[in-house]
């Protein structure tokens, strides 16, 4: 069974850029035909889709964060990674990450990680 783990700073100031990881265990972030996503939940709102890192590396982001959204890998520790630069407070929220196949919803998710944005 894949497991997922986030981790990275609970506490970061506005304007600084806000940076996870994902360590993934029991399975290869490179098997093919599968996404690996980060999706937020702010509090008292829905789950937002952030965006994913295909098997292949290949990057897809929400429009409405792209400007400031990065998501990489290492294969070599089997971990990708989510940047968002000059976050706000709006952009406290719940962190997740998780998998699935490509156009099939997901599988996995981590736990969640509490990020807050403030000063």
């Amino acid at each position: 069974q894949v497991q997922l783990q986030e981790s990275g700073p609970g506490l970061v100031k506005p304007s600084q850029t806000l940076s996870l990881t994902c360590t993934v265990s029991g399975g290869s972030i490179t098997t093919s035909a599968y996404a690996w996503s980060w999706i937020r939940q702010p509090p008292g709102k829905e789950l937002e889709w952030m965006g994913l890192i295909a098997y292949d590396g290949t990057t897809y982001y929400s429009p409405s964060l792209k400007s400031r959204t990065s998501i990489s890998r290492d294969t070599s520790k089997n971990q990708f990674s989510l940047q968002l630069s000059n976050v706000t407070p709006e952009d406290t929220a719940v962190y997740y990450c998780a998998v699935g196949r490509l156009g099939y919803g997901y599988e996995y998710w981590g736990q969640g990680t509490q990020v807050t944005v403030s000063s």
